[in-house]
């Protein structure tokens, strides 16, 4: 991957403001992009699009290859359908995200659009529908059936009746027929976000806008992909997780992080020549330019915590045939539009996979100063070849960080950056500007020097995240005008002038 100085901002779809519950598809997400190119800004980054569940993380979805419905625009849909919107008489206060009055809303008015497209839609619609099913068709018609089975019964797919549990063919040709409703406004709610997605990117690249995605790498166990690709991964004979994922002791969380997701049967995939790898990598880049893989060091080895475990102490690596893997990518796909997630415990042998595949790695400025000038995020110790973030989605916001060092621990930031950092966040933004690395990327919370209270994610705490909100007068001219100043003058753009 080719990879002139540039760089972008990170904002969840779900943070943009707007008129309803959640940020979306909608006006709102045009005029992002039209702030990021007046802004000189050559990258929009985003977190997953996947249909969430418990605790909304984008990272625990019920498909790998679905998109979330709360994220259609209420707008453009009765647009599309020519139907009257209804007021949003759930919309909660603007400065949260609220995922479950948001749901609400955009459902019932999905199944009203349905009917409408069912019984009156023209016959180019119908055969743009059509043909959206058949492309789709190999991870869809389970997820649509997943979904309406999952309405049914109101809980994970391990507790469903046996035969559902175990996929018996003629159990699920019942369920289909009995829930062909459902199924189909779930089939037509995908449809709607597909369109919607590929218009917003078409715009984007327009205005010379990149998306870069992010891809986790692993999925739930309450999802499609583990309830219909069971031998995938590592279970028992009751269909339960036998090990989960999570990560060590680490800078986050003194236990480390149990995630719950079950881990791959690798031996299974690699027989299958990484088959659901290859289609999963394809359908994410079909709606985005480039993807930052999530925690990529677990594709050189994994964190394996048995499942009985409360905590992630007890876990242990364990090898996975990562290179295997990208050389099978690489095959297909040739140059890989990757972002390797490589922060953690990193090993000579995860650098190793990294750069045997050309695959940048991220430098986290909020990092940099607690181990002495041989830190490898500061930026005198960058390779070109690396995205450097002044904080992730992870981080508490680079204000927050800052108010948070003693006067010893500033006093040392300054000396190894070299600057007086006087005006900060914006100072620490500029260092990450004018550091070697081609790329920058920097969250919106510290561009607009937000508290602690905009942090997107505490990891280690499974509810009161990912509810930030832009405030919609927040990103003005002006501010697009000194962002464009310092971009240009760090030789990083824009892209298109």
């Amino acid at each position: 991957m080719h990879m002139d100085r540039a760089a972008g901002l990170l904002l969840h779809v779900t943070s943009l403001p707007g008129a309803h519950a959640c940020g979306n598809f909608g006006p709102e997400a045009y005029r992002f992009i039209d702030f990021l190119a007046a802004a000189g800004q050559s990258f929009w980054q985003i977190l997953p699009l996947a249909p969430t569940g418990y605790g909304d993380s984008p990272y625990s979805a019920f498909s790998a290859f679905a998109g979330n419905d709360v994220l259609i625009s209420p707008d453009l849909l009765c647009r599309a359908e020519d139907l009257a919107l209804a007021p949003d008489t759930t919309t909660p206060e603007p400065s949260v995200a609220d995922y479950g009055r948001a749901r609400i809303f955009i459902r019932q008015l999905l199944a009203t659009a349905a009917a409408a497209f069912k019984h009156r839609a023209g016959a180019e619609r119908r055969a743009a529908f059509a043909t959206f099913c058949s492309e789709q068709e190999g991870w869809l018609d389970d997820y649509a059936l997943f979904m309406a089975l999952h309405e049914k019964f109101n809980q994970s797919w391990a507790d469903w009746p046996e035969p559902l549990r175990r996929r018996d063919t003629q159990a699920l040709a019942v369920a289909a027929a009995d829930l062909a409703d459902a199924v189909f406004v779930h089939q037509y709610t995908q449809f709607i976000f597909a369109e919607q997605w590929q218009k917003l990117h078409a715009y984007a690249t327009a205005k010379g806008v990149r998306i870069i995605g992010d891809l986790p790498i692993f999925v739930a166990y309450d999802s499609v992909d583990v309830w219909a690709n069971q031998e995938l991964f590592l279970l028992d004979g009751q269909g339960q997780p036998q090990f989960v994922a999570g990560v060590p002791p680490d800078y986050f969380s003194p236990t480390g992080q149990r995630w719950g997701n079950p881990l791959y049967n690798w031996p299974r995939l690699r027989a299958d020549k990484f088959t659901w790898w290859r289609k999963r990598l394809r359908h994410a880049l079909n709606g985005c330019d480039v993807l930052r893989i999530d925690h990529f060091r677990g594709f050189e080895a994994c964190w394996a915590i048995p499942a009985a475990a409360a905590t992630a102490e007890a876990g242990e690596w364990v090898t996975v045939p990562g290179a295997e893997l990208f050389a099978a990518l690489r095959d297909e796909f040739g140059s890989l539009p990757l972002i390797a997630e490589d922060l953690g415990v990193i090993t000579p042998e995860v650098e190793a996979l990294r750069d045997e595949f050309g695959l940048p790695g991220m430098k986290i400025l909020q990092f940099a100063f607690d181990s002495g000038p041989d830190n490898p995020y500061l930026p005198g110790n960058y390779a070109k070849r690396c995205v450097v973030y002044t904080g992730t989605h992870d981080n508490t916001t680079l204000s927050a960080w800052w108010h948070g060092l003693n006067p010893e621990q500033k006093t040392q930031v300054r000396s190894l950056v070299g600057e007086s950092l006087q005006q900060m966040p914006w100072d620490m933004i500029q260092v990450a500007l004018n550091s070697p690395a081609a790329w920058c990327i920097v969250p919106v919370q510290d561009l607009l020097g937000l508290s602690g209270q905009a942090r997107m994610n505490q990891p280690g705490h499974s509810t009161g995240n990912w509810t930030w909100r832009c405030p919609a007068a927040a990103l003005t001219p002006e501010l697009a005008a000194d962002l464009r100043a310092a971009t240009v003058a760090a030789n990083r753009g824009p892209a298109v002038s």
